[in-house]
């Protein structure tokens, strides 16, 4: 524990990922953790492993803002239940992290706390909206930690710092607790989920936080169900470099690649494979998430908009002159949804996991809004369109890295099964990632 309190003391000033940090309590919860182990007292899977939570997750005594000046001094009250479970397992809360005001973007910064830099490169965005969290695992300042993620919020940060994130399917870990409220298009779309440097981290931390929460209207009671993968030739893996729409860059491609080569050396079967439908889910899901989610968030802000952070503005400014939903157009896009899940789904009968890009590009330099990728300009809601799929879909993916760009910048790819699959995830995942953890120079 003070070997991370000095890291965070060290590091912090230069990345900003926690907001706050309670050392007192948790050097006092290290203490009781040692007394227990010399005692030989019964310990929990996590005893004694200090991790950091997300800032829009209620952790008791904790600030509990999502990053909005509309919040400014809210506490917890109490533990989300996500938190409890850890806690019962043996883990320690070092403290909150930073995120974008209300969640809204794919980058860190408010005007509460100010902007988190990327620990590879601190020119860079660590990614958002989980981009405290990642910086701070990434950078060696906790062992691991919990995000939330509506359209790419734990896989792109996780992907942009060279760690693993798991955005699970909604309801298989609570988001009881979450601000905004685990409801309407954020019970479709939103979830929380486990972050850390290793997929074998990612396992303990899902186990422990899994299972059905009353407060969590997705919730469903499912059974941990690890697969046995002695013989992977069972398993048919489909990969796509890019989706036909928004390009990705050529190391992003070699990235993929290098991750079905690697499936395909452990036995896997792996071929080229892409679902049809990608297009229509990621315009449902700004349907959901963009528009109806806008719609939510409105009445919150009307009045507030000096207060409002520059990043939370532009996303308002895009959702403005979207036409807001009636009932019939909110149950078309509902409906349209269900239906090309079962598309989807039935195309996955025979490819049961898929791989491809967490992104377009690896970490961006702050503030900026478009790149050139292979001759065309990526803009920047379209370069994670490749996470907002899944979030439509209701599917579980993780972020594995696998390599680097020119610029020494981490690169991640996405593995991706059919609700309630997160095991299948996770196993296959561990094929893939590093033997060695990737280690920033910050």
């Amino acid at each position: 524990m003070e070997a991370h309190l000095t890291r965070i003391e060290q590091l912090n000033p230069k990345i900003n990922a926690f907001i706050h940090v309670d050392a007192d309590r948790a050097l006092n919860q290290a203490r009781a953790a040692e007394s227990a182990v010399m005692h030989n007292e019964k310990l929990g899977p996590l005893h004694g492993i200090p991790i950091s939570i997300k800032s829009s997750i209620s952790v008791a005594g904790m600030p509990f803002e999502a990053g909005t000046k509309l919040r400014a001094g809210c506490i917890g009250e109490t533990d989300a239940s996500l938190v409890s479970r850890l806690k019962n397992a043996g883990a320690i809360v070092l403290g909150v992290t930073n995120t974008p005001e209300l969640l809204m973007a794919w980058e860190t910064d408010n005007v509460i706390y100010g902007r988190t830099n990327n620990p590879w490169d601190l020119s860079r965005t660590a990614g958002g909206s989980s981009g405290g969290e990642a910086a701070a695992i990434a950078s060696g300042c906790a062992a691991g930690g919990v995000g939330s993620d509506g359209g790419g919020s734990i896989r792109v940060p996780a992907h942009f710092c060279g760690i693993c994130g798991l955005k699970s399917t909604p309801g298989r870990i609570p988001a009881t607790g979450h601000y905004p409220r685990s409801a309407g298009p954020f019970a479709l779309t939103g979830v929380v989920g486990p972050m850390a440097r290793t997929i074998g981290d990612l396992k303990l931390l899902f186990e422990a936080m899994q299972g059905p929460d009353i407060g969590d209207p997705s919730a469903a009671p499912v059974p941990v169900r690890w697969p046995e993968l002695d013989d992977p030739k069972k398993i048919r893996i489909g990969f796509f470099e890019d989706d036909g729409r928004t390009p990705v860059t050529q190391e992003t491609r070699t990235a993929v690649q290098k991750a079905a080569s690697s499936l395909r050396d452990a036995g896997f079967e792996v071929e080229p494979f892409r679902p049809d439908g990608l297009e229509k889910a990621r315009q449902l899901w700004w349907q959901i998430f963009g528009i109806a989610g806008g719609m939510l968030l409105g009445p919150m802000l009307r009045g507030h908009e000096s207060e409002l952070s520059p990043i939370l503005k532009e996303f308002t400014g895009w959702v403005a002159p979207e036409p807001a939903h009636t009932g019939e157009s909110l149950l078309t896009t509902w409906l349209d949804r269900d239906l090309l899940r079962v598309q989807i789904f039935e195309q996955m009968e025979r490819f049961p996991v898929l791989l491809c890009p967490v992104a377009a590009v690896p970490a961006f330099r702050h503030r900026e809004r478009r790149w050139q990728v292979e001759e065309k300009i990526v803009e920047y809601l379209d370069a994670w369109s490749y996470c907002e799929w899944f979030n439509l879909l209701g599917m579980p993916a993780a972020s594995v890295p696998v390599s680097f760009s020119s610029e020494g910048l981490p690169i991640g790819v996405q593995v991706i099964a059919c609700p309630w699959e997160e095991e299948l995830v996770l196993s296959v995942a561990q094929f893939i990632e590093p033997a060695e953890n990737l280690r920033p120079p910050c």
